[in-house]
């Protein structure tokens, strides 16, 4: 991910204007595949796969909830909240209120992609392959390209991510029984380690790195005492503290400039 963002052949940026949108597709395939987020979603969903073959589901199923929901945390809360004892609308609540995560990133990268005559149509493909995974390349890569180009740009990579995905929720899936017991939640870890450092190395103001320090204070705290929806409270809480933060050094700097 270290590497500096590349122009697909033949686009407006390598000064050909020769570029079209196969080429851009084939770019975001071609920076899917390099990025450090394939390696981190193949072993996430083969923890998947196992996760929903000792709950006796089919992998057909599984298959289909990765294509749909696109969503590791969701799909795991929506796979243990299908056990006997849960009531199915607490099920539906959780996996809403984990996903609320998707409605920042969508906004801020919809006027990125997004042209004056783009039709509402030609954003859903790229709205439903918006996983943190995507945006983080998108954002890096995209405003580098011709602003018509980055639609299918951006779709090559979800294209791929998710693919890769699916395929790997299946082989998962087929390869529970010669895995070990706590692979699969070691292999589900690997999604919040890469994201936590990820937000690490790209934060740069004070209100990201309070935010992301009280989070990792917070959250486990929350936890340990068993508070129902931890980790939105953890969210909340963490990001009004960090913009209060923010807030006073505005302040302060808009006292000294004056």
């Amino acid at each position: 991910m270290a590497e500096p963002p590349q122009s697909p052949p033949g686009s407006a940026t390598t000064g050909t204007g020769t570029g079209t949108d196969a080429d851009a597709f084939l770019f975001g395939v071609r920076t899917a595949s390099r990025s450090v987020f394939a390696f981190v979603i193949v072993f996430t969903y083969i923890g998947f796969g196992a996760l929903c073959q000792d709950y006796g589901l089919s992998v057909g199923w599984a298959m289909l909830s990765t294509a749909l929901q696109w969503a590791g945390p969701a799909q795991v809360i929506l796979v243990t909240g299908l056990g006997p004892g849960t009531v199915l609308i607490e099920t539906a609540v959780a996996v809403a209120l984990s996903s609320v995560r998707f409605l920042p990133i969508v906004v801020s990268i919809l006027p990125l992609v997004r042209r004056d005559n783009t039709s509402p149509w030609q954003l859903l493909v790229p709205v439903h392959f918006m996983a943190i995974s995507v945006w983080v390349e998108a954002m890096r890569h995209a405003p580098g390209l011709p602003r018509e180009r980055r639609i299918p740009f951006c779709n090559g990579i979800g294209a791929t991510l998710l693919g890769l995905g699916v395929v790997f929720t299946a082989v998962g899936y087929y390869m529970q029984s010669l895995l070990p017991a706590m692979f699969g939640a070691a292999a589900m870890f690997i999604t919040p380690i890469s994201f936590l450092t990820s937000a690490a190395r790209n934060a740069r103001q004070l209100l990201d790195k309070a935010a992301l320090g009280l989070g990792i204070v917070i959250g486990p705290v929350l936890a340990v005492n068993q508070v129902p929806f931890d980790l939105l409270w953890t969210g909340i809480i963490a990001g009004t503290l960090a913009y209060g933060v923010h807030r006073v050094q505005r302040t302060r700097n808009a006292g000294k400039a004056a």
